[in-house]
């Protein structure tokens, strides 16, 4: 009778799991992107769950973004996003405001909505706020890790360490971030998980829109050793390792980029 009781705390361990529930919208949102396979689309932080037609239309933005299809400073016209969407001017708006309120885009007084373009001055706070997070991280997953946590980590650099060698720049830059995700749920502060996952997200735009073709964003060999130095218990060298892995990336970004060609259709993946 009293067995029976004890396995309760299984509610726990279900904490890390709503980061995967919120995930998979990925999944359902049939987006026009083909170069990340289903069983990895649930790495792109970002994306919002539900099939009614406002979460298409944020997430076909949001997916065009960050796959390099709309580039900084992009018009998107209202009256384009209704017809290519089939809604009314309301309900772009809402939409609109919600990627403005996310910093995908900004809303400008009697210019209409463009794709944002952060600055070298925001990006250098965005990504020092990152550092100073994803250090607290690393010292409480180093804290709290157990060995099923650590495998599973493993795991999670295998997928990257193929990604790298089969899927395309945005593809592979989506499982990236997915470790560093994961590894704030080891950190078991749900707070510090969700401040994460905000700066995630907005890194991963900047690195979207400004990082040269061809580079990878996040180096599969930093973050084996990350898990290696937590694995040993050396809290500190663990976010020394991870604070040289972040300054790597914001290095890697250059704030130019060509003024886009093609029809607001075909950024968009729909033509």
């Amino acid at each position: 009778m009293a067995t029976s009781t004890p396995p309760r705390p299984a509610p726990r361990p279900r904490a890390p799991a709503r980061k995967k529930a919120a995930a998979a919208p990925q999944k359902s949102a049939a987006l026009p992107v083909a170069a990340l396979p289903a069983d990895q689309a649930g790495a792109l932080p970002g994306l919002r769950t539900g099939d009614d037609v406002e979460t298409r239309i944020y997430n076909t933005v949001f997916e065009s973004v960050m796959t390099q299809r709309l580039t900084p400073g992009t018009k998107l016209p209202e009256a384009s996003l209704c017809t290519l969407f089939g809604v009314r001017r309301a309900t772009v708006r809402k939409v609109l405001q919600t990627l403005a309120h996310d910093h995908i885009v900004e809303l400008r007084p009697n210019r209409g909505a463009v794709v944002a373009a952060p600055s070298p001055e925001e990006t250098r706070k965005i990504f020092e706020a990152r550092r100073a997070l994803e250090a607290a991280i690393v010292r409480l997953a180093t804290r709290h890790a157990t060995p099923e946590d650590l495998a599973s980590l493993r795991s999670q650099l295998q997928q990257e360490h193929a990604a790298m060698h089969t899927f395309t720049q945005p593809a592979w830059a989506r499982l990236a971030s997915s470790f560093h995700l994961r590894l704030a749920e080891l950190a078991r502060n749900p707070i510090l998980q969700r401040y994460l996952m905000e700066l995630v997200s907005r890194c991963s735009l900047i690195v979207a829109l400004y990082e040269p073709p061809g580079k990878a964003s996040c180096e599969h060999e930093e973050h084996a050793r990350v898990v290696d130095l937590i694995e040993q218990g050396d809290a500190e060298g663990a976010v020394a390792v991870m604070e040289e892995h972040l300054l790597e990336l914001e290095r890697s970004v250059c704030m130019q980029h060509e003024a886009p060609g093609n029809s607001l259709a075909r950024m968009l993946g729909m033509a």
